[in-house]
């Protein structure tokens, strides 16, 4: 529990007016407390940080995004995705408005953390880690499937080599570890050009609207065959176009010049989803059928073949090369989930031997425990339910991020910002809006899923109020400005 008697000043404890504040209670650590949980500083610039941020999200270009299709037809998806891709665009300002302040391994946790205190900031964090610690087991199952349909060899023994590969390569140490995903993203990204390249000359505007209209739908048309409700199913697949670029905040501590670097990251790497994410969605049902791809396992191949034939050289090698696509995503959000973990564990809101980090400055246990429960999760072969999860998820810490950069704006606007929303608080506030709205959405895709991330949040909100509000770490970055400004306050 808190310690009320007076720290000395030379064993750098927690001053016994901070020892308790508000509903928390702070501990004292050991003087080496900090120096056992250090990630590698200047691992990244801006060029590492964009290419983690399309590495991301990358895999929602070759599969996934195409069963909104189904949902809302074309003009469904269309709508949805110009409507996700605002939400991103804005939140991605704010995000680098927020990253360039608050350069913290915690990213949102730590945002949301100085707006909203220990409770807000908790569930930014545990939002943020459902979408991270389950969305790496779902694309194990997918990378499964690619797998098994290219060598015959699918299941668990599949799922664990991944893990254990990527993992590793991570323990290895961030900056090896940034790289090699740098140049599996690039292999990715030239199997998308070689798709775009190819489907460029096929492309016919009839093609986006031959799915059957469904009469009984309220505005039903060639363009909506769904209707107006078809644009709301369909924001869920929309988002897999740009889910998980909030992630390159995470990075923050092992970045050289985060002030700098955090902003030209983000933005760069949203840039490029945005012109990746639009090309998918026209040419890939514009240059074979919107018929065709709005349940196809793999949209881009698909379309390729209707266009050039089952075994054509470029089917062939987006089919080959695209799985490269889902091992980027994989291999980055195990780094994501790390890190994530690492900030709500040096902080004490989960156990602190979770953010131990060794040698090579990574947190060893953040990356293995987690990847144990990915790969068992992974055994269940739900990949749809846990990807809804993540999205449930996602959505959440999506509000909380932006509401934490209007009350931040309100509440500390002398606060150093290197850089600047453009728009301000109307950007972000747009942003809250819209992912409040994606969150009521994924409910017209799975309520299974947004049972078992209630299950998950209860779990996680139960520990938080009957263990971990009373052992927090008053040294760690994201708590640290409380302890000052309640010095600050005493002291006048």
């Amino acid at each position: 529990m808190a310690e009320t008697s007076a720290a000395t000043a030379s064993d750098n404890r927690i001053a016994p007016s901070v020892a308790h504040v508000g509903t928390v209670d702070y501990e004292n650590v050991s003087n080496d407390y900090l120096e056992k949980r250090q990630l590698k500083k200047g691992a990244a610039g801006w060029i590492l940080l964009a290419s983690l941020g399309v590495s991301y999200v990358i895999s929602g270009d070759f599969a996934g995004w195409n069963f909104g299709l189904e949902q809302g037809g074309f003009g469904g998806m269309f709508i949805a995705t110009l409507l996700m891709a605002a939400m991103y665009t804005f939140m991605v300002f704010g995000l680098a408005e927020l990253s360039s302040a608050i350069p913290t391994a915690g990213g949102g946790y730590g945002f949301a953390r100085r707006a909203m205190g220990p409770l807000g900031g908790f569930l930014t964090g545990t939002a943020i880690l459902l979408e991270y610690a389950i969305a790496p087991a779902a694309i194990a199952i997918f990378i499964g499937g690619y797998v098994g349909e290219m060598f015959g060899l699918n299941g668990p023994l599949v799922y664990a080599a991944f893990y254990v590969v990527f993992v590793g390569i991570h323990l290895w140490g961030a900056g090896e570890a940034l790289k090699i995903m740098l140049v599996i993203t690039a292999i990715a990204a030239a199997a998308l050009l070689v798709f775009i390249l190819g489907m460029l000359p096929e492309f016919e505007l009839a093609n986006l609207t031959d799915i059957a209209v469904n009469e009984s739908a309220v505005g039903a048309s060639a363009f909506l065959p769904q209707g107006y409700f078809g644009i709301w199913a369909a924001i869920p697949f929309a988002m897999w176009l740009f889910l998980a670029v909030e992630g390159v905040p995470l990075a923050a501590e092992e970045t050289k010049n985060p002030a700098r670097d955090m902003p030209k990251g983000i933005i760069s790497a949203m840039v490029i989803l945005l012109i990746f994410g639009g090309l998918v969605l026209f040419l890939a049902p514009g240059g074979s059928s919107a018929d065709l791809m709005k349940d196809h396992s793999a949209p881009l191949v698909g379309a390729l073949q209707h266009a050039y034939g089952e075994s054509s050289a470029m089917a062939t090698f987006v089919n080959l090369v695209g799985l490269a696509g889902l091992i980027a995503s994989f291999f980055s959000i195990i780094f994501a989930y790390s890190r994530q973990v690492f900030a709500l564990s040096r902080a004490g809101y989960l156990p602190r031997w979770l953010s131990l980090t060794g040698n090579r400055k990574v947190p060893t246990m953040a990356l293995v425990v987690p990847g144990v429960i990915g790969f068992l999760l992974s055994l269940t072969g739900e990949g749809d339910l846990m990807i809804t999860m993540a999205v449930f998820g996602a959505t959440i810490s999506y509000a909380m991020m932006m509401l934490s950069h209007i009350i931040l704006r309100v509440k500390e606007p002398d606060m150093p910002r290197p850089y600047r929303t453009p728009g301000g608080i109307l950007t972000t506030g747009i942003a809250l809006v819209l992912s409040v709205a994606a969150f009521i959405s994924t409910f017209l895709v799975s309520r299974e899923a947004a049972m078992w991330s209630a299950v998950f949040y209860a779990v996680m909100v139960a520990y938080f109020a009957f263990y971990s509000r009373h052992h927090l770490v008053a040294k760690a970055p994201e708590e640290e400005f409380e302890a000052i400004a309640k010095a600050e306050a005493e002291l006048n």
